[in-house]
């Protein structure tokens, strides 16, 4: 069907547990998934280029920023043409704190500057995912496959 990249990072599991749910599901759609993180598996953003979608995934750190294992790669998304490219942004995060989510709001804005096609919405869960949010990821991932075949747009 197509090849999606899933690229996340997550500190508790939390983000960790959406992106496995995402996979099963695409999966299941005959989609050919790489997984990635950001702690353990180098990556450039030139590398996004041989993908038909992407999905990325991050906790929030402190009060709203960009972990440190994602903060290089945010940088230098700028070295590379993104325009048209397709993907979905989600994470964990602490409503606790004032900026719910800030890293993937970072993201979401940073790649629909540089021209890419986003999942109309970013997917936010607060800390561990339960039934119902596992469902959302499934539909999210689902959100992804329709952009890539053109059913919806951005």
């Amino acid at each position: 069907m197509g090849s999606i990249l899933m690229l996340y990072a997550s500190m508790t599991g939390n983000t960790e547990l959406m992106a496995e749910a995402m996979v099963d599901y695409l999966e299941t759609l005959g989609y050919e998934v790489t997984t990635k993180t950001f702690d353990f598996d180098p990556i450039t953003p030139e590398e996004l280029l041989g993908y038909d979608g992407i999905l990325i995934g991050t906790h929030t750190w402190d009060d709203g920023e960009l972990p440190y294992e994602v903060e290089d790669f945010y940088e230098e998304l700028d070295d590379v043409d993104l325009t048209g490219k397709k993907f979905g942004i989600f994470g964990s995060a602490d409503s606790f704190y004032d900026s719910y989510g800030g890293a993937v709001d970072l993201l979401w804005d940073r790649l629909h500057q540089l021209g890419a096609m986003l999942v109309p919405n970013k997917l936010k869960v607060d800390l561990e995912p339960n039934a119902e949010d596992i469902q959302d990821c499934r539909h999210f991932a689902e959100q992804l496959s329709e952009l890539i075949a053109g059913v919806i747009q951005e």
